[in-house]
């Protein structure tokens, strides 16, 4: 398998974050326009609208676990420890993110997201795993 595999989970992850930011600014400026939030409120983040709160928390999200994914795509493909294994499990860890992101931005129901948390959480360990077994 061609070790630039890993690159595109990594690339579909990139994508929902921007997606996440862009619902983020999205989700403030209806806030503003209708007037339940101030442009001034955002400088310091004390004070999030119950509209872009769940959304802002996400994102948080995606830049906590998902940088240890980061970390072992790039460790695999320097090490060439890239298999099919490791890009499947790489695709259902970002598969989890977006269902992950897809619950917290709407319903934000905890027995929903958590599970989705958990099988994404899974699949980074084992990915993490891959390596250690590639390179010991």
């Amino acid at each position: 398998m061609d070790g630039t595999a890993i690159f595109w989970p990594m690339i579909a992850h990139v994508a929902l974050v921007y997606f996440v930011y862009a619902l983020v600014a999205l989700r403030r400026k209806r806030a503003v326009d209708a007037g339940r939030a101030k442009v001034s409120q955002f400088r310091e983040n004390r004070e999030e609208p119950a509209e872009s709160l769940f959304v802002r928390n996400n994102l948080v999200n995606q830049f906590e676990l998902p940088m240890l994914f980061y970390a072992c795509c790039l460790a695999l493909f320097a090490s060439g420890g890239v298999g099919t294994g490791v890009v499947a499990l790489a695709w259902i860890f970002v598969a989890s993110r977006y269902l992950h992101a897809v619950i917290h931005v709407t319903s934000n129901r905890i027995r929903y997201r958590q599970p989705a948390f958990i099988v994404g959480f899974l699949a980074l360990g084992a990915m993490w795993a891959s390596l250690a077994f590639h390179i010991a």
